[in-house]
């Protein structure tokens, strides 16, 4: 089971999830954070060291952004011209200046 960063991060990102994360899973949206569900290896560090407590086990997470924090990785997002996949840590990324179907209001689809 992976981690997903609920709402109470939107326009927040206090970003202290990030650097405790021992595997550089924790992306950075335009608005908010998300957990790559592939590379989370599920040790917990971001959900004690978030103060905002918007980070939960999936199974408890809300469920529209259980699923929008997939989509951020496997749908185009705004601006972009593929999904962000699995890159393999967000480092190497930076900051997605986009955001996910949910915030962006789009209907979550691929075009």
């Amino acid at each position: 089971m992976t981690y997903v960063i609920g709402s109470a991060c939107v326009d927040i990102m206090d970003r202290s999830c990030v650097e405790e994360c021992p595997v550089d899973c924790i992306y950075e949206g335009a608005r908010k954070l998300y957990i790559n569900p592939t590379e989370c290896i599920d040790c917990g560090a971001c959900e004690v060291a978030c103060p905002e407590q918007a980070i939960t086990v999936d199974r408890r997470a809300e469920p529209e952004h259980r699923e929008d924090n997939k989509q951020f990785f496997e749908v185009v997002l705004p601006g972009r011209a593929e999904p962000l996949g699995t890159p393999g840590g967000a480092s190497g990324v930076g900051p997605v200046d986009a955001e996910s179907p949910l915030l962006s209001g789009a209907s979550g689809a691929s075009s």
